[in-house]
């Protein structure tokens, strides 16, 4: 009977060092903070935060040193005192080094740069930003008012038929559209409200639902404003951008905010474009009693533009006309679209969670084309509808 109390008392060291610790992760706002990278320097162990800023980090000792990092944060150390309480760190915000990427197995490197691009190099059309996804190429071809067309590592997705595009969970590709099945119009997204977007290429990803047949791009929107800020922006062919972002309400479980864009140009073209948008988006969100989370956001645009269209390559070669000239002038459009979206989170436990969405949208979509210019119809023209 002593040598198994003797045995037993042996096992007592090495049963205590097989715990976990748990903790949150906040910013100076105490906003969660996702996606950190969290490293035991002792066991070598490591973790990552969820989309609640919480963490689980297996085999930790008292006196463990665990180190805290994310992209445009402060690293910071903190020695483990007690293993049965849950932790919080507060990182505080700084300029992104890139001497901070760690490139993991649990880490998607080319995300991780991705995510850098968007922040040191903004754009001022969200649909720009799906350039920022390595191999994808966008191209206007209808005076900026329909949705880009997409090519993707060999697949030409029209206007998003063969890629699943969301934002905040909300799916932009529309199951049923006049131009095109899974026709993904993005204009209604104000490039300065992302926070980050996250993308894989390939028909591997079955959660990520219809159209990701070439890959799919989830586009993630601030939910708090670091500050208000109104901006106005000036270049060639008299093109004008102002935007509006209004931190309205800040608080440490509650926040809102709206965000407004306008757009205008004439276009390079020698037929004016009268190109104008307008984006209007308020957003607000917060964290309950129970700790649950909810998230209300609504965004309406409308933008029309004319058009020069396609032009015959013989007539820029007989000098008829010119590479930015026109035969029917009068192509173009107006659309609209308008969101409602409310998500709700319900944290059963640090591992488990159920989220529920509901959204609406409503679209509307009128579209002038001339393809075949005076063929059939001389007098007239041959335009459609």
């Amino acid at each position: 009977m002593p040598k198994l109390l003797f045995l037993l008392a042996l096992q007592i060291p090495f049963l205590s060092v097989a715990q976990h610790l748990s903790g949150k992760l906040t910013d100076s706002k105490k906003q969660t903070i996702e996606g950190a990278y969290i490293f035991n320097v002792t066991s070598n162990q490591h973790a990552h935060s969820d989309h609640n800023g919480r963490f689980i980090i297996d085999d930790v000792s008292r006196g463990d040193t665990l180190m805290f990092t994310h992209i445009g944060f402060e690293s910071i150390f903190h020695i483990v005192e007690n293993l049965n309480d849950e932790i919080t760190i507060r990182m505080q915000e700084k300029a992104i080094d890139l001497d901070e990427i760690l490139v993991s197995p649990d880490l998607d490197a080319i995300n991780i740069l991705t995510e850098i691009n968007i922040k040191t190099n903004p754009v001022n059309s969200s649909q720009e930003i799906l350039r920022k996804v390595p191999g994808l190429v966008i191209g206007q071809h209808a005076g900026g008012g329909k949705a880009e067309q997409i090519f993707l590592r060999g697949f030409d997705i029209d206007h998003g038929t063969d890629i699943n595009i969301t934002v905040d969970g909300m799916p932009v590709n529309m199951v049923s559209h006049a131009h095109g099945q899974g026709y993904a119009d993005l204009h209604f997204l104000i490039p300065e409200t992302i926070d980050n977007l996250n993308f894989g290429k390939g028909p591997y990803y079955a959660d990520q639902g219809n159209f990701t047949t070439a890959g799919y791009v989830s586009f993630h929107t601030f939910d708090k404003l670091e500050q208000s800020k109104v901006k106005f922006e000036a270049g060639r062919f008299n093109s004008k951008r102002l935007l509006g972002m209004f931190d309205l309400l800040s608080g440490e479980d509650h926040a809102v905010y709206a965000a407004a864009e306008y757009i205008a140009t004439d276009g390079p073209f020698e037929s004016s474009q009268n190109f104008d948008r307008l984006n209007v988006m308020g957003k607000y969100s917060g964290t309950l009693k129970n700790n649950d989370r909810i998230t209300f956001t609504t965004s309406w645009f409308t933008s029309k533009w004319d058009a020069s269209g396609q032009i015959p390559q013989r007539s820029v070669d007989n000098g008829s006309l010119t590479r930015f000239g026109a035969i029917d002038d009068t192509e173009g459009g107006q659309t609209s679209r308008a969101n409602v979206l409310f998500d709700h989170i319900h944290n059963i436990d640090h591992n488990s969670l159920i989220k529920n969405s509901v959204y609406f949208t409503k679209y509307d979509f009128e579209l002038y084309s001339n393809f075949t210019f005076f063929l059939n119809d001389p007098f007239r023209g041959d335009q459609i509808k």
